[in-house]
Order: C-alpha cells, then sequence, then structure tokens
C-alpha cells in the first residue's frame, strides 16, 4: 500500500500504539514512526522489542515534523498532553487519539491546538484485556470499526486522509458527532465494563463462596466478566469519570431492567423471563452476523491476546 503520511507520533505505547506501530509497518502506511511514553521502563521496553523507529524521552521531542500525532495516553491526561506538544507541532499537521470518550476528550485537547493544526478524534473500537508496548499486534483493527468525530470546521481532507489510514489498516469507518458517540459506547462499552467490575467485587466479597472455589468453578459468563474486568484501570477510571453523565444514564436504565427481571423472578413469572431473554439472544446473533464476534468455541479468542 502506498505510504500516507511521512513521521507519525505516538503518544503513549500500550495496546493500541503498538498495535498502531505494527499494522503501519506491515502495510508500508508511514515512512517513520516515532513514540514517546511517560515511563522510562516503557521507553525501555519499546526499544528492546524495536517498537517504533525511534523512541523519544519528551512528548514535545516525538511530535518534532510529525505529519500525524496520535494521543494514545488515558482520556483523563489529554489535555495536559496536548498543552506539552503544542508548541512544537507542525503547521498542517493532524492530530488525532484513541480514547473511548469524545466530548470530553476535545474540550481538554482542542483549546490547546494552535491554528492551522488539523484535529480529528478517533475511537478504534478494538481491544483485548491486555496492556502495555509488548501487547500490541497488526491484526488488532481489522474488522472492527474506527470512529472519526471531526468538528463542524475540520479540513475535510485531514479527515479524509486519516479514514483512508484507519481503513488501510482493515478499520471499518464511520463518522459520528461527539455527545452520540459518548452515549453509543456508555451502552456498548462504558456501562457493561462497569457491571463486570462490579460482579468480579461482589464474588471477592462473598465470604461463604472460597476465592478457590471462584477460580475453579467458574462457568463462562463468569469467565467472560473476569476477562472484561482485568481491563487496564487507569483507562477505566478515567473514562467514567470523563463520560460521567452518559454512562450513570444507561446504568439507571440497567437497575430498571434489573429490577424488573428481580420481580419476575421472585414472582415465578417465567413468560416475562423467557421473553426478555429471547429478545436478548437476538441482539447477540446480530452481533455474530455482523461480523463483530464469532459464534465459534471460546469465541474464537483461544491463545489470542
Amino acid at each position: 500500500m502506498a505510504q500516507m503520511y511521512d513521521r507519525v507520533a505516538l503518544i503513549g505505547l500500550g495496546l493500541i500504539a503498538s498495535s498502531l506501530y505494527w499494522a503501519m509497518k506491515r502495510d508500508g502506511l508511514a515512512g517513520e514512526v516515532v513514540g514517546y511514553a511517560r515511563s522510562s521502563e516503557t521507553r525501555q521496553t519499546a526499544r528492546e522489542i524495536g517498537l517504533c523507529d525511534r523512541i523519544c524521552d519528551s512528548a514535545a521531542e516525538a511530535v518534532q515534523d510529525a505529519d500525524l500525532v496520535i494521543l494514545c495516553v488515558p482520556v483523563g491526561v489529554m489535555g495536559k498532553v496536548a498543552a506539552q506538544i503544542a508548541p512544537m507541532l507542525k503547521p498542517g499537521a493532524t492530530v488525532s487519539d484513541v480514547g473511548s470518550v469524545k466530548a470530553d476528550v476535545i474540550a481538554q485537547v482542542g483549546p490547546h491546538l494552535p491554528a492551522g493544526v488539523h484535529f480529528v478524534p478517533a475511537h478504534p473500537v478494538a481491544g483485548t484485556e491486555y496492556s502495555g508496548p509488548r501487547s500490541g499486534f497488526a491484526e488488532l483493527f481489522e474488522n472492527r470499526w474506527c470512529l472519526l468525530v471531526p468538528a463542524a470546521d475540520t479540513d475535510p481532507a485531514a479527515t479524509a486522509r486519516l479514514r483512508k489510514l484507519w481503513e488501510a489498516m482493515g478499520s471499518k469507518v464511520a463518522e459520528m458527532d461527539a455527545e452520540h458517540h459518548d452515549r453509543v459506547l456508555a451502552v456498548t462499552s462504558h456501562a457493561p465494563h462497569l457491571i463486570a467490575y462490579t460482579m468480579v467485587g461482589v464474588a471477592d466479597d462473598l465470604s461463604r463462596v472460597t476465592d478457590s472455589e471462584v477460580i475453579e468453578y467458574s462457568a463462562a459468563g463468569f469467565r467472560d466478566f473476569t476477562r472484561i474486568a482485568a481491563s487496564d484501570p487507569t483507562m477505566w477510571r478515567d473514562v467514567f469519570l470523563s463520560n460521567k453523565e452518559a454512562t450513570l444514564e444507561i446504568l439507571g436504565r440497567f437497575t430498571e431492567e434489573l429490577f424488573a427481571l428481580q420481580r419476575a423472578i421472585r414472582q415465578g413469572d417465567g413468560e416475562h423471563l423467557h421473553a426478555y431473554f429471547t429478545r436478548t439472544r437476538a441482539i447477540r446473533r446480530s452481533i455474530v452476523e455482523a461480523g463483530q464476534d464469532t459464534d465459534a468455541p471460546d469465541f474464537g479468542r483461544s491463545g489470542r491476546k
């Protein structure tokens, strides 16, 4: 494939950034990819495994002369990082991100960017429970959505160029406004993660069930909860605080549904339970048919990070 950017800077070197690097280099989409991480240990690991063509010791150094800068840091520090790199951004460069919250990131980052720099927020809806520079792989984005959230005054050419990059890495790309994005993700990702964290916490708190029983006799449902609840704690802390309103709205609706199911169980209303589970089963089938998961044993996840 054709090279799309001469120099790309990745700020933060976790799962998404490392996968971006391997995907871009696999397909020849960037001439040079420069990386930076706040932790010296992470930077050292990146150098050891050959992650990025060059690792810098400051974010400001990393973005110098970059045509594309992608912020791959927790959403809670996006604004701080944007302030650090703003003076060194190349005129005409594009700044993007990979955060799963968009309205708050736009509010944090946008005011720091100088005139002539294009801001195209993005969210690749892809991930695993693993984190860190060793966790990435080039195939992470294949057949997964990347949501672009450009502002109304963003240069269409900058958005189109970034769209082509994500498509070249295997993503399906859609555009939406920030508020709609945050509500959709509260339903599809944020609230489910919080529920998973809660269920694992409940199991940990049950004094009548020993730790060994929870571990040894875990059925598939609880195992899936633990996989989700193993996700990066810093990232998810910031997500919930940054997308507070939408997450609380969805959790309120979840609580109402849960109360209704509790009442059906208490009253022995099997008809209500069967109808509810039939409807939710159809949603699962739609997700598989849309190619966003597989019905293979273990969901096709065996041996894959």
